[in-house]
């Protein structure tokens, strides 16, 4: 990269969002922050603000708006607040590529906004593809934008397929650590509670994707995303437990043969191949010692004790409208398992019931996905009991 490719990073305060700033406090002569964006966290992201100097920040807590604006005052930052302010900073000529790392539902309006205004995506919101995939990768075909994944499963595909030209896929196998869970039973995961739930065995995440690990459905939303990425039929898309979590999903061509893309787990790799694709730059991150490594192992997952993953599987066969209404009944029910509202397993009793309640639409178009997330969550918020 000859000059500094302009970063925005939709998401700054979470998990991707930081790993993502610190590889580019590594790497100051090949990125630059433009915009920085956070749900809630004003310290935060006026920390990041002042050391990243970017040309504008995004609250979307407006109750936070006076309390940002005061502590940037000596800067030259531009303080904006309000969700619709993320769309409007969104559309800005300021920068070339968003880190689009917004959690859930939310990170759709303003990443669909970056696409028409034909910015680069690198991609750490899986929501965004499994609400309305078939539109997002349509408006970046014709705006001729590159959607880059950042999730470690995607990357590792991306990368498997570089070089392969139209050569046939045979199908995909996503790999699954298995989450905390992996080999229990019903009876053991109706008393669990958050804080053992937020536990990962390899990843550190933020608590939204640490709960849909521990379900299984963040597996459930990786098919659906990838089949949008790659242009798949919900049969080329194979789910696999590998609780090494070392290789990060695989490849199998018409002809058999199989890539895999391997690595420690650690966020950092697939966020720096992103924004610097096409070429990979040097780092100091914890190699992988074959020497050393234990037994790799391979199982497949258990669908019947987390249903989750056989709501999704469903969803990805069945397409239209449906994944968008099990991402919004999911939404509710994390929100609602982390305010110990409702237990473990009621999570996939209520996204159930919302597949089954909200209208199937075969071919939706972008009003009726909003509708239809609309209307889910209202279902489901209303099985909460008060």
């Amino acid at each position: 990269m000859t000059k500094q490719k302009r970063i925005a990073i939709f998401g700054s305060t979470g998990s991707i969002g930081t790993q993502a700033l610190e590889v580019i406090a590594v790497n100051s002569e090949k990125f630059s922050v433009e915009i920085l964006t956070a749900q809630t966290n004003d310290t935060l992201l006026v920390q990041q603000a002042i050391q990243f100097n970017p040309n504008c920040v995004v609250i979307a807590d407006e109750r936070k708006y006076i309390t940002v604006k005061e502590a940037l005052a000596h800067t030259p930052v531009k303080v904006f607040a309000g969700d619709k302010a993320l769309e409007e900073v969104a559309a800005l000529d300021c920068y070339d590529m968003m880190l689009a790392a917004i959690v859930g539902y939310a990170g759709l309006k303003p990443t669909l906004t970056a696409i028409q205004h034909k910015k680069a995506i690198a991609l750490a919101n899986k929501e965004t593809l499994v609400v309305a995939g078939d539109i997002i990768m349509q408006k970046a075909f014709e705006n001729k934008v590159p959607v880059i994944p950042v999730d470690s499963e995607h990357s590792a595909i991306f990368q498997c397929l570089i070089g392969e030209g139209n050569n046939r896929i045979e199908k995909t196998i996503l790999t699954a650590s298995g989450g905390p869970f992996m080999g229990k039973k019903p009876n053991f995961l109706v008393n669990v509670k958050k804080e053992h739930a937020l536990q990962h065995p390899n990843w550190t995440m933020g608590a939204k994707i640490s709960i849909d690990s521990a379900t299984l459905m963040n597996k459930g939303l990786e098919m659906i995303e990838a089949k949008w990425l790659f242009n798949l039929n919900a049969e080329q898309i194979q789910v696999v437990i590998h609780p090494q979590s070392i290789i990060h999903s695989m490849v199998q061509f018409e002809d058999g043969s199989i890539k895999a893309q391997m690595g420690l787990p650690d966020m950092r790799l697939p966020i720096q191949y992103a924004l610097a694709f096409p070429q990979r730059i040097p780092n100091q991150f914890p190699r992988f010692d074959f020497k050393k490594a234990a037994t790799l192992q391979f199982e497949e997952p258990d669908m019947r004790t987390f249903r989750n993953l056989a709501l999704a599987t469903d969803a990805l066969y069945k397409g239209g409208n449906l994944p968008c209404i099990m991402n919004a009944a999911n939404e509710i029910a994390v929100y609602a398992f982390l305010r110990n509202r409702i237990g473990f397993l009621d999570i996939t009793e209520m996204i159930e019931q919302t597949m089954n309640k909200v209208s199937f639409i075969a071919q939706p178009t972008l009003d009726e996905y909003f509708d239809s997330d609309a209307e889910a969550r209202n279902f489901a918020a209303s099985l909460i009991q008060l």
